[in-house]
């Protein structure tokens, strides 16, 4: 589990690409502090662990789901990406609770500044969208953000200037993808309700099935 408070922005170091998987070399200096092979470690949001490392990098497998369902195979040598370290007991939750599994892929369709604030506007699938709620949380390639407004094709977030520093969301251009994880209460809900919704089997008890199961 992750808060979505980036630690630190890491820099693709290598890139050795399968026919669908790849393995990733980052540079990064404090999230290694303390690192174990194993480890989890989000990059742009997504719970990947770590195979290797030494004091100024660290290499992840990716998988060809994560290829096709994250902003992660476009990345080359050079770019750069949001990173976390797992959350620990006992840490504070100042984002909120993030799993590292990305629901899909969004695209920033516009930059607007408000004074000290920019405003990024994404554009995702109607799938994605029916999870965003407005004031609610979104994490955009790994970072923990506040939906400003939602609507039937696009959403945006306020960005101050803090996290405009600490992340890579405004550095990126329009029509850059961005990792999107929704809050994962939503999902659950949806879950339960469509659960209570559908028709429970019914079973009926005859001697037959008693005998048969030895109870008669």
């Amino acid at each position: 589990m992750f808060t979505g408070l980036i630690e630190e922005i890491g820099e693709i170091k290598s890139i050795q690409k399968g026919t669908k998987s790849a393995r990733i070399t980052i540079k990064a200096g404090k999230i290694l502090e303390g690192t174990k092979l194993g480890d989890s470690i989000s990059t742009n949001g997504v719970c990947l662990t770590v195979t290797e490392f030494n004091k100024n990098s660290f290499s992840v497998d990716v998988m060809a789901e994560t290829i096709r369902s994250s902003n992660l195979g476009k990345l080359k040598a050079g770019s750069y990406v949001n990173l976390e370290r797992a959350l620990r007991l006992g840490d504070r939750l100042g984002g909120h609770m993030v799993s590292g599994h990305i629901d899909g892929i969004g695209t920033i369709v516009d930059f607007n500044n408000e004074e000290n604030a920019t405003w990024v506007s994404i554009e995702t699938t109607k799938e994605i969208l029916k999870y965003i709620v407005h004031k609610g949380s979104i994490t955009i390639d790994g970072i923990s953000l506040t939906v400003a407004y939602v609507d039937e094709n696009i959403f945006k977030v306020s960005i101050i200037p803090h996290t405009k520093g600490e992340t890579t969301l405004v550095i990126k251009k329009i029509g850059n993808e961005v990792n999107l994880e929704c809050d994962m209460m939503a999902k659950y809900v949806e879950k339960l309700l469509k659960y209570d919704e559908a028709p429970q089997e019914k079973k009926s008890i005859s001697m037959d099935f008693l005998e048969r199961n030895g109870f008669a």
